[in-house]
This record gives structure tokens, C-alpha cells and sequence, in this order.
């Protein structure tokens, strides 16, 4: 078979893990124990590197949908001799509803294929390959079930029609007619640890899945402007959210790469500071902002007490932080783009934005952290006191440069970002002598922003203080409420990224990033609406939001003259970028307040 393309795919997610489908039924990434575990199917990395699928014989074609208001895929195959549904689901706890949804999945993916009309022969083909096909796991018969273990992972497999089977695979072929349903279900088990009960009915599964999220959906009702579109890229950040601890993964895959056969491949699947970040405050956006205390305390424990060490600006999903990177040498690569990671070097760099964006974040949910955790007061006063005393230093930037630091700015802006709303705050989280300290340096970094960002020769901010190269990141600047859109410098900024890094509206990050990343091109929809250009805002959104695949979905990367999707997928940037950009057209409509940080 051809290689399923990475726009191909479909998100299933259980609050703990995700895993995704292709266009012809083929489940080609899951990593069963968590978002950062090991895989058992990843044949998006390399065409033996394990997959599930459930497609017609021969030819056919493709319609497919979520189930409205969930994460439950339909996908309806058409062949000469009839049509099949197949649905696909993580399981969720059952009974569970609301914010209670995936604390504690039970670790089964389920597939109902359901007769719509005449008869379809159909092929089931099952490969595990375990540890990112470092090992092929034996594969038993026991009892009606498929077993297969490697190391501390197991398999369960049982389906409504025969399956055959040798010592590592296994098949089947059956017919289905007008009316009938076959299910199969793939449930994983920790090997050394508390075995689940399997006893799970498919059908009863996927119903129990679907009314739960909705009830999900049901309690966060936006709206404003595009709600179908916010409502189900709020529900695609729910999806990448680890609820055991309430961390938001930035991505659910590893090493999809930025360049197809380039080296710029690097793992996602851990939660971000700055993603966390800007995910509370796509889900405020969306009217999901009552868990906001819990996942705060989150941060905190993973942060820990600051001091005057370095913020740490990443951790698993589970807050430990040393994520140091090993490469996988089994696995040649999306389209032989190799390496492929797990880990993530990142971790060990100083990135000065995430302080604001933390701050931020919390100033936004402020009514929801009322009465605040100490804690969270804690992490707060101490990022404020980071940012006073740091922000005249070098880092890596958000763009995680690994060559050498610099004085971004970017990290600047959010460095003021963090002392300005640590002043709003005031006496909530610091004394009167620490706000009047925040408040001196909040405005020195403001002078001093303005006099080196600002780069006469170009006729615009540049990306660091002394560099003559256009960056996309400085469109924050209006967004946080930094400097006005409508501000001579920042249009005269906007102009310049838009004639020079911009294609058909999708901007890259600087001269020489290898596509255009959908967060930066979402960033210019909100300046041009903070400016006042609400019809050109809008006609930008709408062609950015049908960039996404048949399902919504975004990668973090488009090829504007292909539009290939590139990039680890789903990416969170992507969804918040939307989100959020939605939220600047709708109060840009309305006149209301339209800066992320306004009061």
C-alpha cells in the first residue's frame, strides 16, 4: 500500500494517550501506556514499525466525520458491492462525564464495523511491534484472545470474527451485510502491574464514549464568532491533555519532521510550559477555564521552588524533567526522514518567554484561582522575580534555537508580559517593595525593547536586538497588548512579514524556515484584526481554518505550495492559534477588549 501522508490521519484520544487513524482504516501510532510511552504501532515512522487496520478489499472510497461533539471517528467506506461504517474509539471510563473524563481510561481501543448496505468483504490485519519496533512481541492464543507481550507492555485482542494468526501477526477476512456488526477490541494491560477487567462490550464502549464527551462539550458553551470551529479545536486540545495530571502535550507524535528528508525531526510528546500556557487560554476563549486552580498546582509541582535557578520550561507529563533525547535506530523515518527521537534536549534550555506566559495565563483566569493556592501564589512571585531579574539576558528562544542564545525579542516582550501582569496583580502574590521592583523593571524593559528591537535599517523589529532578520514571533507584541497594532512601527512590521515571509497568507517563521508554521500565520490574523482590518482578518481565518485535513486537523508546519502538512501532528500551537485567533475577530466585531492581557 501507498504511504498514508501525515494530513491522512484522525485523532482518537482516552485523556491519557492518543492514536491515530488513517484515511484506509489503519491505526499507525499508539503509544498505549501514556502520550510519551512506547509504541506499539508507529508505522508513520517506518513502514514495519507496527499498525491495525480494518479496510474493504479491492477498491473503494472514503467518507469520514467525527461523531458530533466528540473524539469518536466515523469513517464510511463505499465499495462496488455495498458500504461499512467503521467507528473507531479510545475508550473512556465508563459514567464518567464532564471534567472527570480520562483520569482513569481503561487502555482499549475498539472498532465497530457496521453493514450499510449490500455486502463488503473486508480485511483485518493486526502487526504489534513493540518499544518503536525494537521487538516483536510473541503472539498467543489464549482462550477467544490474541495475546502478545514484550517487556512491561501486553496486548489483548478479541474480535466477533475468526482470526488467524502466526507468531507475530495476525488477520481475518469476513463479510459484512445490510445491518450487521462486527467488533473488535485491542486492550492493553501494564504486564507487571494490577490486570483490568477486560469485560468490555464494544458497542455499549463506543456509546458510553461518545455521550461522555459530550458531556464534555455540553459544559463549555462558546458563543462568539466560528463556534462549530472552537468547540472542536477546544475538544482537540482536550484530546492532547494527560488528565491524570492535567499536562497539555504539545504534540501527540515524535520526529514527523519540519523538511521531509531533513534532520529537523524532534519528539512532542511532552508538555510545555508555554503550551500549557497558551492552551488555558484558548480554553478560556472557549468557555473551558473551571479546572484552572488544578492544573496551576500542576505547574507548580512541576516547576517546583524557583529561587534563582533557571525555570525549567518542560516535563513529561508527569513533571519529571529530565527528558534527555536517545535516538531510535530501528525506525528509518516519516519518508526516510531520520532520526527519530525520543526525548527532547530542549528541556536544558533557558527560555525566557515561558515567564510571561505563565503570568499571563493566570491574570486571564484570575476569578478561577480565587481563593489562590499558595503554591500557585509561590510559582507566580517567583516567575515575576525571574523575569526582574533575567530579562536582560540571552536564551534560546520560543523557537528553541540550539546554535547559541540570544537576546530575543520575543522573550523580552514576555518578560515585560510577566512584570506587567505581576503589577496587576500587586499585593495578591507579592508585598508593596516587590510590586514597586516589578513595576521599575517592567518599564525599563519597555524602553529598552523599544530602542533595540526596533531596527531603522530593516524598518522593523527583528527577531533579536542587533539582527537584521525578520521574525514572525514579534507579531505577539500587539497580542499581549505590548505595543497597538495600529501602532506605526508594528504596522510598518506587519507589512514587512507579510510581503517577505508570507505566501498565500501562510508565514513562516524567518527567511529560510523550510514551511509555513499555522501559529504565526493565526498570530497575523489576530494583529490585522487588533489594527482595524477586520475583513481582511477574517478572509485570512477562513483560508487558514481550510488548511486543516477533512477532520480540522493541524500539523505544525503547511508547504504553502504543496499544502503538505509537516510537522509533528496534532500540534497544540496550531489549535490554540486558531482558538485564539477566532476569539480577536469576534471582540474585534463586538469593539470589545482585545488583548489577550486586558483588564
Amino acid at each position: 500500500m501507498s504511504r498514508s501522508e501525515i494530513k491522512d490521519h484522525g485523532l482518537l484520544a482516552d485523556g491519557r494517550t492518543a492514536a491515530l487513524v488513517d484515511r484506509e482504516g489503519a491505526v499507525n501510532w499508539w503509544c498505549p501506556s501514556r502520550f510519551d510511552g512506547p509504541s506499539v504501532f508507529c508505522r508513520l515512522l517506518d513502514e514495519h514499525g507496527g499498525h491495525w487496520s480494518i479496510r474493504p478489499r479491492g477498491a473503494f472510497e472514503v467518507e469520514r466525520a467525527y461523531v458530533p461533539g466528540t473524539l469518536a471517528l466515523r469513517t464510511v467506506f463505499t465499495t462496488d458491492s455495498g458500504s461499512v461504517a467503521v467507528t473507531d474509539v479510545l475508550a473512556l471510563e465508563p459514567g464518567v462525564r464532564g471534567h472527570q473524563i480520562g483520569r482513569k481510561s481503561p487502555g482499549v481501543l475498539v472498532r465497530l464495523v457496521e453493514g450499510l448496505s449490500g455486502v463488503v468483504l473486508l480485511d483485518m490485519s493486526y502487526s504489534p511491534r513493540f518499544q518503536y519496533g525494537r521487538v516483536h512481541g510473541y503472539l498467543v492464543r489464549r482462550d477467544e484472545a490474541l495475546v502478545a507481550t514484550a517487556g512491561a507492555t501486553t496486548l489483548t485482542l478479541t474480535a466477533s470474527v475468526p482470526l488467524q494468526s502466526n507468531s507475530e501477526d495476525a488477520s481475518a477476512q469476513f463479510r459484512v451485510g445490510t445491518g450487521q456488526r462486527e467488533t473488535f477490541k485491542l486492550a492493553y494491560t501494564p504486564t507487571y502491574g494490577d490486570a483490568r477487567t477486560l469485560a468490555i462490550d464494544v458497542r455499549q464502549t463506543v456509546d458510553e464514549t461518545v455521550e461522555s464527551w459530550r458531556s464534555w462539550a455540553r459544559e463549555h458553551e462558546y458563543q462568539g464568532r466560528y463556534p462549530e470551529l472552537v468547540r472542536r479545536h477546544a475538544l482537540v486540545l482536550q484530546g492532547l491533555t494527560y488528565q491524570p495530571s492535567g499536562a497539555i502535550v504539545a504534540a501527540a507524535t515524535t520526529s514527523l519532521p519540519e523538511l521531509v528528508g531533513g534532520d529537523r525531526n524532534y519528539d512532542y510528546r511532552y508538555a510545555w510550559m508555554r503550551d500549557f500556557s497558551m492552551t488555558l487560554h484558548a480554553l478560556w476563549v472557549a468557555a473551558c477555564p473551571t479546572e484552572a486552580n488544578r492544573l496551576f498546582s500542576w505547574v507548580a509541582s512541576a516547576v517546583g521552588q524557583v529561587g534563582d535557578r533557571p525555570v525549567p520550561i518542560m516535563s513529561d507529563v508527569e513533571g519529571e524533567r529530565d527528558i534527555s533525547e536517545r535516538q531510535v535506530d530501528t525506525l528509518h523515518g516519516y519518508s526516510h526522514s531520520t532520526p527519530v527521537w525520543i526525548g527532547n534536549e530542549a528541556w536544558r534550555q533557558r527560555q525566557l518567554d515561558v515567564l510571561g506566559e505563565v503570568l499571563d495565563a493566570a491574570w486571564l483566569l484570575r476569578d478561577y484561582l480565587d481563593p489562590m493556592r499558595d503554591e500557585v501564589r509561590d510559582l507566580l512571585r517567583s516567575l515575576a522575580d525571574r523575569a526582574a531579574a533575567a530579562w536582560r539576558e540571552p536564551d534560546a528562544g520560543m523557537w528553541e534555537a540550539r546554535d547559541a542564545q540570544r537576546h530575543y525579542l520575543s522573550s523580552k516582550v514576555f518578560c515585560w508580559v510577566a512584570l506587567d501582569r505581576a503589577v496587576r496583580f500587586g499585593e495578591r502574590i507579592g508585598d508593596a517593595d516587590d510590586v514597586a521592583r516589578w513595576c521599575h523593571a517592567r518599564d525599563e524593559a519597555r524602553d529598552t525593547i523599544l530602542r533595540e528591537g526596533w531596527n531603522d535599517e530593516v524598518g522593523a523589529f527583528t527577531g533579536a536586538f542587533g539582527s537584521s532578520q525578520l521574525d514572525a514571533s514579534v507579531l505577539v507584541m500587539p497580542i499581549v497588548g505590548f505595543l497597538p497594532a495600529t501602532d506605526p512601527r508594528m504596522r510598518a512590521t506587519m507589512a514587512l512579514i507579510e510581503d517577505r515571509l508570507s505566501h498565500g497568507g501562510l508565514i513562516r517563521r524567518w527567511d529560510g524556515d523550510p514551511a509555513a508554521f499555522f501559529l504565526c500565520s493565526f498570530w497575523m490574523v489576530s494583529c490585522l484584526a487588533l489594527a482595524g482590518e477586520r475583513d481582511r482578518a477574517a478572509a485570512l481565518f477562513e483560508n487558514l481554518a481550510d488548511s486543516a485535513n477533512d477532520l480540522g486537523l493541524f500539523a505544525e508546519q503547511i508547504d504553502p505550495f504543496t499544502g503538505a502538512q509537516l510537522g509533528n501532528f496534532p500540534q497544540a500551537f496550531s489549535h490554540i492559534g486558531l482558538v485564539l485567533a477566532a476569539w480577536q475577530l469576534n471582540t474585534a466585531s463586538s469593539g470589545a477588549a482585545s488583548t489577550e492581557g486586558g483588564n
